[in-house]
């Protein structure tokens, strides 16, 4: 998948599965720095993916300060065709300043086995033979 510069940011498109309905989030900022994979709750509300009483919140903290946040457990989170099924997320207002939907974090990276190729602006899996 083709990573896209915007104001010197890395962004990708990820596919979220929630209770069987999926959304495509366009703006996610790729952050290998970031621990966790974290998204706007207004961008994942229209497939039902809000807070509930049951839900865990919790202070994450990062460059740009902390925020509250409530974790979900979703279906299916995918990059291209490499995924992760029954993936945690945290949800959160994400009023950083700049349009953003997402951030997929580290724990994402990691499971899918992420290679990061910045010379061709493409993430994929595997080692890179060009």
């Amino acid at each position: 998948m083709k990573i896209r510069v915007e104001d010197g940011l890395p962004y990708i498109t990820v596919s979220l599965t929630y209770r069987g309905q999926s959304l495509q989030i366009e703006k996610a900022l790729l952050d290998t720095g970031s621990a966790g994979t974290v998204f706007s709750a207004d961008s994942v509300l229209a497939i039902g993916l809000q807070y509930e009483m049951s839900d865990i919140v919790h202070r994450i903290r990062g460059v740009g300060g902390a925020e509250f946040v409530y974790s979900k457990q979703i279906d299916r989170l995918a990059v291209d065709n490499l995924e992760v099924r029954d993936f945690e997320v945290e949800i959160g207002a994400m009023d950083y300043g700049f349009e953003i939907d997402g951030i997929v974090g580290l724990d994402f990276l990691l499971q899918i086995g992420a290679l990061i190729d910045l010379a061709h602006l493409e993430i994929g899996a595997g080692v890179s033979d060009k």
